[in-house]
């Protein structure tokens, strides 16, 4: 019986690991470091998208979201940062590709994979909601055409 029960608090802490952000910290496009775990606190729903300059379903994600992100900001006040998992020697090419799209997303960058692996991101892209309390409400790896029409259930 007291076995059951350690498993099952095991099982308890992995599901709610990823409850918040972790505390982890990058630096944007402009070089200014950003603490990841601050995002959930501004009281706004927050979208973290991880993605690569070489990722073809990623730029149709962003590019799909990019479409929308107005009107959500206008409905429902969302913050988008986008985490480039780009290595330190292909970095340089994210700048010049998200003002190439005219993307107005915050740009994190994630060269190390440190918040890729604390987030437990596999593939990219992969996109993560947090609420207006600062909880991860959904995550989604992958992207098909049309996925971004859920993610305003989300934000609600």
């Amino acid at each position: 019986m007291k076995r059951l029960g350690i498993s099952l608090l095991l099982a308890a802490c992995a599901l709610f690991s990823f409850a918040a952000l972790p505390e982890v910290t990058l630096r944007d496009i402009d070089g200014k470091n950003v603490n990841v775990a601050i995002l959930a606190q501004s009281g706004k729903p927050v979208i973290i998208s991880f993605f690569a300059t070489w990722c073809k379903p990623c730029m149709r994600e962003l590019k799909a979201i990019h479409e929308l992100y107005p009107d959500w900001q206008d409905e429902y006040g969302v913050e988008i940062y986008i985490v480039s998992i780009d290595q330190a020697q292909d970095i340089q090419k994210v700048a010049p590709l998200v003002n190439g799209y005219g993307w107005d997303f915050k740009v994190l960058l994630d060269p190390n994979g440190a918040l890729k692996r604390a987030m437990n991101v596999q593939n990219v892209p992969h996109m993560f909601i947090i609420d207006r309390k600062g909880k991860i409400v959904y995550n989604h790896a992958g992207y098909t055409q049309g996925d971004e029409m859920e993610i305003p259930t989300y934000l609600r």
